[in-house]
């Protein structure tokens, strides 16, 4: 085992001592306390980017519900996800673990090995009543587990909903799932909300009361009333989803049961607009935020610390009391003693974060992902793109029909229509209003900006340009600085064991990951027909290749 390795397996050790001693002195001195451990509830919204909560002051939107759990604990302001896109992030979340570590499970539509332990099946090993509802890890396909790694599906009840918005009365489902536990039991409860993901209702924001003159449109985005209409019908989503999570706290406060409950609420990645989601640019891995558990953390806490969403993974551990399955391999940090206690230097809080992506849908040349690694301090965010000869949001242009030979090559196919490729973003009126303008002035370089060729380095000041716009890499003023930051990321993704920087040669095992889902075909990218040998082998691909 290498030097490195080894220094993550002692701070995680370090971590895991600290995470268990910080539960036990966190305990109530009454002999009944000591041995009731917290409920814990998680609802996790699909495609949120910070700041989109009332919390931290949006005016456009109305969330009392988050914004109730932030009062009563903890509002963070600087949390990330460890991927911007569906599965990787749930995958990562469960198993307090970089994409990197997880093999399938870090790449979207994949599998999910049943060697990775999760916290869900850990809890429940331990005592813990577990389930979910909604929108668990997804999409994918869970062979070899008895049910969702997220845990026992409870989605029986269903509801009449505004057209976009699923029928799954979650909050109904949250009361069949306390009704089957047994009494005194501590439960772990998965909300996963389909909301706000796409497909929007078109319009239905402004027709429930939402300002799109109040809304605050990303600067990469233009500034159209059709684009407002769009992130008012998202920000309406995301209504619908804290509406559920206000029943889930009034009924937990009916039983007598939110002060021992923690209580989570978050976001698997950032908006699904251009530039956004799928993107490691702020707007795809800024989280929103929120932590309570009254009868542990004290309320009111307003917090600018660096925080990953795995370090949540570790502080759920933590507050349940349960020593994780191999532990050296979560690098996360658990949260519990520094806001709990309000003693700033019980835990140091982290100097960066980290996120990165690989393959997010079916976008460009045989499947092929957009590998991508950052590192983001409390300045700065650097970006370390492996492959920029592809197109980030996916190729321009794909086959309207293709037909390929036993050898896979190509004999029979027909283009669809320019500009009707870029399928790692979500279809959606705004990418469609951009394409349609795009010879208008200013419109071309905010297209190009989502989908056009990025340099392998990209450097951004989020203090003052916090959309990622000026791409400082290139920049001899700021030299020093990304190479600092460079040297940081190549650091931690070697002790995480990212074999996208420790074997080179072998990265390409990511595009041996089967896609489960559905297939589009793209034309043979000038790269790939001059550098053959750089193409990857996929064998699940060619079983899947169209023949006449």
């Amino acid at each position: 085992m290498n030097h490195s390795r080894q220094s993550l397996k002692v701070r995680t050790l370090v971590g895991l001592v600290v995470c268990v001693c910080g539960w036990a002195s966190l305990q109530p001195r009454s002999s009944h306390a000591q041995t009731q451990r917290p409920n814990i509830l998680i609802a996790i919204s699909d495609d949120q980017s910070y700041p989109h909560a009332s919390a931290y002051g949006d005016r456009a939107i109305r969330t009392p519900s988050f914004d109730r759990v932030a009062r009563s604990g903890v509002l963070f302001r600087n949390a990330f996800t460890p991927a911007p896109g569906c599965s990787p992030m749930r995958a990562a979340f469960l198993t307090g673990r970089e994409i990197w570590q997880i093999r399938e499970a870090g790449t979207h539509a994949s599998f999910f090995p049943t060697d990775l332990p999760v916290f869900t099946e850990q809890l429940a090993e331990s005592g813990y009543h577990v389930g979910m509802t909604g929108k668990g890890w997804a999409p994918g396909r869970a062979v070899g587990w008895p049910h969702n790694p997220a845990g026992k599906a409870y989605s029986k009840r269903k509801l009449k909903s505004p057209k976009g918005i699923s029928s799954n009365d979650y909050a109904a489902n949250f009361d069949d799932f306390l009704q089957a536990r047994s009494d005194d039991q501590p439960f772990c409860f998965w909300f996963g909300a389909s909301e706000p993901h796409r497909v929007f209702g078109k319009g239905l924001g402004q027709q429930n009361g939402i300002d799109v003159d109040a809304i605050s449109v990303p600067s990469f985005l233009p500034d159209t009333p059709e684009i407002r209409s769009d992130i008012a019908d998202y920000m309406y989503e995301i209504q619908w989803f804290d509406s559920h999570l206000g029943r889930m706290l009034d009924r937990l406060q009916r039983d007598g049961q939110l002060e021992n409950t923690l209580v989570i609420v978050t976001s698997d990645n950032g908006m699904s607009f251009p530039r956004a989601k799928a993107n490691v640019y702020e707007y795809g891995i800024h989280m929103p935020l929120a932590i309570s558990w009254p009868e542990r953390i004290p309320g009111g806490q307003d917090n600018d610390d660096l925080v990953s969403l795995i370090d949540v993974t570790r502080t759920i551990f933590a507050a349940a009391g349960v020593v994780p399955k191999q532990s050296d391999q979560m690098p996360g940090i658990n949260l519990l003693p520094r806001y709990a206690s309000q003693a700033d230097k019980v835990t140091t809080p982290r100097t960066a974060v980290y996120s990165g992506r690989e393959r997010h849908s079916s976008s460009r040349f045989n499947t092929l992902g957009y590998p991508c690694r950052c590192i983001r301090t409390d300045t700065h965010l650097y970006i370390r793109n492996f492959a920029p000869e592809r197109f980030p949001a996916g190729a321009p242009r794909k086959y309207s029909h293709a037909k390929y030979d036993q050898q896979g090559q190509l004999v029979d196919a027909q283009l669809g229509p320019v500009d009707g490729g870029y399928h790692d973003i979500d279809a959606c009126p705004t990418l469609d209003w951009m394409i349609a303008h795009k010879d208008q002035p200013g419109i071309a370089r905010l297209l190009d900006l989502s989908v056009a060729l990025r340099p392998a380095e990209e450097l951004y000041d989020i203090a003052s340009d916090p959309d990622c716009m000026n791409n400082l890499a290139a920049d001899p003023a700021f030299g020093s600085l990304r190479d600092r930051l460079s040297s940081m990321l190549e650091d931690y993704l070697r002790q995480t064991g990212d074999v996208r920087v420790t074997d080179p040669e072998q990265a390409d095992v990511w595009e041996t990951y089967p896609r489960i889902s559905g297939l589009r075909w793209f034309p043979q990218p000038d790269w790939a027909r001059e550098h053959p040998e750089r193409v990857p082998e996929q064998a699940w691909l060619d079983e899947r290749r169209p023949q006449p």
